[in-house]
């Protein structure tokens, strides 16, 4: 659920107010932790999918097709982990806090001219329908 314009002042507010403090502690919670954690979860998600190659040849070798669908699956889902957490990875020097939601942003400014426009667009209808 994306934040209220109001609530969005408010976090740029009290994190330019963090920043004004205390500019140390403020760069040190800029993303690292987030990077790390991205990071640290595509490499469990290649580990994974080498494991289930592994299970997919031992099945071979071993003629259980069961193990081989096994192994094919959990490469499946390693490969989809590790794309979906290289995507979400903050770029080195990027600020998630401040850097990613500009472009939402923007997005939800062209969405709410559209929103706006369809809402005129109902008020002049139930206008014209009322007035007849």
């Amino acid at each position: 659920m994306p934040l209220s314009e109001h609530e969005q002042r408010m976090l740029e507010q009290m994190e330019r107010a963090l920043y004004a403090e205390d500019p140390k502690f403020a760069t040190a919670l800029e993303g690292n932790g987030l990077r790390t954690y991205t990071r640290r979860r595509v490499y469990q998600a290649v580990a994974g999918f080498l494991v289930g190659i592994a299970l997919l040849m031992a099945g071979m070798v071993a003629q259980q097709i069961w193990v081989s669908v096994v192994g094919f699956l959990v490469m499946l889902g390693c490969a989809v982990l590790a794309v979906t957490g290289w995507r979400k990875a903050p770029k080195p020097g990027e600020r998630p806090a401040s850097g990613a939601p500009q472009a939402p942003r923007r997005q939800a400014r062209a969405k709410r001219s559209m929103m706006d426009r369809i809402e005129e667009r109902w008020q002049r209808r139930r206008d014209e329908q009322g007035g007849r």
